[in-house]
């Protein structure tokens, strides 16, 4: 953050920094259409999926910029996209995340993504403690 701007009291940047989206729902017809795909990566990304939306009654979701995009309320934690020859599991504040497992990758200000590739070893339970605290630490920044 540039010198002088403001933090919140749990030193998270304020809530103007969130990238929410008041048309997400509990359950979004148009993810739901995307993962029907039937494409193979698409269905490797799922259970990654699936893990955010049971991350909490609050998990609401949408389709953005053609991923599948999991928010906090209105507020985006975490989404899925499918490529060509991998999927990313991203979090809209990676950057601020710990990633004790090294996992994480990316260079912007806020956004970290985790790259699956068919045939690698996933470390699914480093994955699953970042979308779990993508997800807190959503909560918090909309608590704080």
């Amino acid at each position: 953050m540039p010198p002088g701007a403001r933090r919140t009291a749990n030193n998270l940047p304020p809530e103007s920094d969130l990238f929410r989206f008041p048309g997400a729902m509990r359950r979004d017809p148009a993810v739901e259409a995307w993962f029907a795909r039937g494409e193979a990566l698409r269905g490797f990304a799922l259970p990654w999926f699936e893990r955010m939306r049971g991350c909490g009654a609050d998990v609401r979701e949408l389709l953005h910029d053609g991923c599948p995009t999991a928010c906090v309320d209105d507020a985006a934690f975490a989404y899925v996209g499918a490529f060509t020859a991998h999927v990313n599991v991203g979090f809209f504040h990676g950057a601020s995340l710990r990633d004790p497992a090294n996992l994480l990758q990316g260079s912007g200000k806020r956004m970290r993504h985790v790259k699956l590739r068919w045939g690698e070893p996933v470390n699914e339970t480093a994955l699953h403690a970042l979308i779990l605290a993508a997800y807190h630490d959503m909560r918090a920044r909309l608590q704080s």
